[in-house]
């Protein structure tokens, strides 16, 4: 039993126990003192470690233990600022990012070395070292943006691009300048700093995402799939530090390696950034509270007047540069002041360039002084910057998002009067569970609160495979995945004499839009292809249904390949299936390509620009069905195969697809493939095409009917419209 007496109680405190209690405490009550009076969050964990800090009330040094959790915190950010990125509006706005680096390297650099040259009186050397630390910057209120969920829109995408141009820039200047003065620099070490770039982003990019595929592949276990991920974040740091880079590069880029293995809506998304937001990134956060010396504004107008100037220019060119993005983009003003708020904290690259120029020495004083190359006034101006820009990011991307949020959320209100999205996952087999809830999450529109339903239905005639205890742990599964997702799952367990009627009652009551059934597992002769349950729930029901075979974790695919039938477009389904492909592209980043005739592929199109979704699709021509072998060749292995279907009688349903049974059987076993039927209420049946197909005048009607319909948004639910 240990004493009250015998605790160590001295400042600063050196047990671990109650060293980590504080800080736990610190995170859990500074974001809510703070939110009261209106202040960011990330304001009040810094000012929190000023507070405790060294130069504080000296609770807590800043050790080894605050430095390493700090370092983690943001390798972190900058990790999920790979992670979260849209890989499509990223590739989208490439451009736009290119353009953004530079000016916001190039305008500090032009504002900061003029400056410090003559105002300073700093040698050309020191003020170009100092300027690269006011083009450098560090995405501290990116957190800000995730919680107001427009971390995937333009203006956040395109500065995470420019934060990595810039600080690159910047640390090439660091690398030159410590050159110089080292007398190594020469057209060797720029040779050797381009060729160990090059060799990194190869590993990153080239490795990473084999060994994340085989390992999501052999491994579905949630506490080593999170322990994997950790460990591909810090090992690409450690090889951009190898490559002479900073390490929050290699995080960054690990990020944007792995993006399209982790989809948003997944649970180890939910688990990556709990984890940070919880106890990572507010260490790192209270760690630049305490490097804070106000004490440094009484140590005499030299300290004074160099903070001045780096604060000024530092804010002033950061946004000059979100300035000229605007105007030369067209961007509006929040996202204007998005980018400047994101763009405008130092901390890590800043604080790399300081200490290693503050540990330059050129010389000594008469007095046995070190001349250094950035002296003590520089060191403590940058302490001042850091929280100076700390906080008006903090403040100016809080803002911003609000502002951006409102506007979201209202587009998404403007859209609430249409009928709600509901998806239902029928459970039957215990081992399809977790690939039939993934994609019910992948299909979910983004930000949509609607929930998922599940259900299981039993009868008295139930296998022991389907007893109650069975569907209960399947019931229990669904909900646990769900919850690691923060998405709702409403369970619906039934009983009925017939398991399809169940099925179908639940589809009515419920007003379910999509139904998601997994691949039956033939166990009794006669049951066919799909198993009669599925069958009586296709020719009773014209919702849309998602039959879905999994032959690997969807996030270990590489491609998605859609084949899409003749005359699909005039089904009264055809956009909203359309819809579906399209955010399971977006969630999951990967390339889509899509196979269909000429005439739909130009109403996909058109649907396409009309829905504005920046997501890149590749249109091939597939004009015979007869044909349908071609995809043994199209289709890999890691591919999701998507083949839309028809029911019988209507316009796009062709007999070539009874076939589909033999060829998924023979040459797609080991494919993951979804055999899509869309929603067929109204559409035009093949008994309606006759008269068109007699009358030329009038199929030229048809075509125009239909396609006003997809490129207007326009439809008129009564097919007598045509006639």
């Amino acid at each position: 039993m240990i004493l009250l007496s015998e605790l160590n109680f001295e400042l600063p405190l050196r047990n671990p126990v109650i060293i980590f209690s504080l800080v736990l405490f610190i995170i859990l009550f500074a974001p809510i003192l703070f939110n009261k009076i209106k202040v960011p969050p990330i304001i009040g964990l810094i000012v929190a470690g000023i507070v405790i800090g060294p130069y504080g009330l000296n609770l807590l040094l800043r050790d080894s233990s605050i430095v390493l959790f700090g370092t983690v915190g943001l390798l972190y950010i900058m990790f999920t600022a790979g992670l979260e990125i849209d890989l499509e509006e990223f590739k989208k706005n490439r451009v736009k990012s290119l353009v953004f680096g530079i000016y916001t390297f190039l305008v500090p650099m032009m504002l900061g070395i003029p400056a410090a040259y003559y105002l300073l009186d700093f040698s050309l050397p020191a003020s170009a070292l100092l300027a690269s630390m006011f083009a450098s910057h560090t995405l501290l209120a990116y957190p800000i943006t995730s919680r107001y969920g427009i971390n995937r829109i333009r203006a956040v995408t395109l500065t995470i691009g420019g934060t990595i141009i810039t600080d690159i820039l910047a640390l090439l200047v660091l690398a030159a300048i410590v050159g110089m003065f080292k007398g190594d620099i020469s057209s060797a070490f720029w040779i050797r700093l381009a060729v160990s770039s090059l060799i990194f982003a190869a590993v990153v990019f080239f490795i990473f995402p084999p060994i994340a595929r085989w390992f999501f592949k052999k491994f579905d276990d949630n506490i080593s799939q999170y322990i994997f991920v950790l460990a591909i974040v810090f090992l690409g740091s450690f090889l951009a530090e190898v490559a002479g880079l900073e390490a929050i590069i290699g995080a960054f880029l690990s990020g944007l390696a792995i993006n399209r293995f982790i989809p948003h809506s997944s649970p180890l998304m939910n688990r990556i950034e709990f984890v940070g937001n919880a106890l990572f990134i507010p260490f790192f956060l209270i760690g630049v509270g305490m490097l804070v010396d106000f004490s440094v504004l009484f140590k005499g107008l030299g300290a004074l007047k160099v903070a001045a100037v780096m604060i000024v220019l530092a804010v002033l060119g950061k946004y000059l540069a979100a300035l000229f993005t605007q105007k030369t983009f067209k961007l509006s003003r929040d996202e204007k002041q998005l980018i400047f708020g994101l763009s405008n904290a130092r901390v890590g690259a800043t604080l790399a360039v300081v200490l290693v120029g503050y540990n330059v020495i050129l010389g000594e004083t008469p007095s046995g002084e070190p001349i250094r190359l950035l002296n003590e006034d520089v060191l403590n101006g940058t302490i001042l910057m850091i929280l100076v820009t700390c906080t008006i990011s903090s403040f100016s991307v809080e803002k911003a998002s609000q502002r951006i949020a409102l506007v979201e959320n209202s587009k998404q209100k403007d859209t609430e009067d249409e009928p709600k999205e509901k998806i239902l996952i029928s459970l039957a087999y215990p081992d399809t569970v977790h690939n039939l809830t993934d994609l019910a999450m992948l299909l979910k529109p983004h930000k949509s609160k609607a929930p998922i339903y599940a259900l299981h239905v039993r009868n008295e005639k139930d296998s022991p495979e389907n007893n109650q205890a069975v569907g209960k742990k399947m019931m229990d599964m669904v909900i646990k995945q769900a919850a690691a997702t923060d998405n709702t799952i409403v369970p619906i367990n039934r009983f009925d004499l017939n398991i399809s009627n169940g099925i179908i009652y639940t589809i009515k009551e419920h007003n379910i839009t999509d139904v998601i059934i997994g691949m039956h597992k033939s166990v009794r002769s006669g049951d066919g292809f799909f198993g009669h349950v599925t069958e009586k729930i296709l020719s009773r029901t014209p919702e849309t249904i998602f039959i879905y075979k999994a032959a690997q974790p969807i996030n270990t695919l590489k491609r998605i390949v859609v084949a899409v039938p003749p005359k699909a477009e005039y089904e009264e389904g055809f956009e909203h299936w359309f819809k579906r492909i399209q955010t399971i592209g977006r969630e999951t980043g990967l390339p889509l390509f899509i196979y269909a005739n000429s005439d739909t592929t130009n109403i996909l199109k058109q649907v396409n620009e009309r829905n504005n979704a920046p997501l890149g699709i590749a249109f091939e021509l597939f004009e015979n069905w007869e044909e349908f072998l071609v995809f043994t060749r199209e289709v890999k292995s890691d591919d999701l195969f998507i083949i839309i279907c028809s029911r019988k009688g209507y316009l796009s349903y062709d007999e070539e697809t009874e076939k589909l049974p033999y060829y998924l059987t023979k040459y797609f076993a080991q494919n993951s493939y979804i055999i899509l039927y869309p929603q067929q209420l109204e559409g035009i049946t093949n008994s309606d095409l006759k008269p068109l197909e007699e009358n030329a005048e009038l199929l030229d009607k048809a075509g125009k009917y239909m396609r006003n319909i997809f490129t207007t948004g326009e439809r008129k639910r009564s097919k007598d419209d045509i006639y």
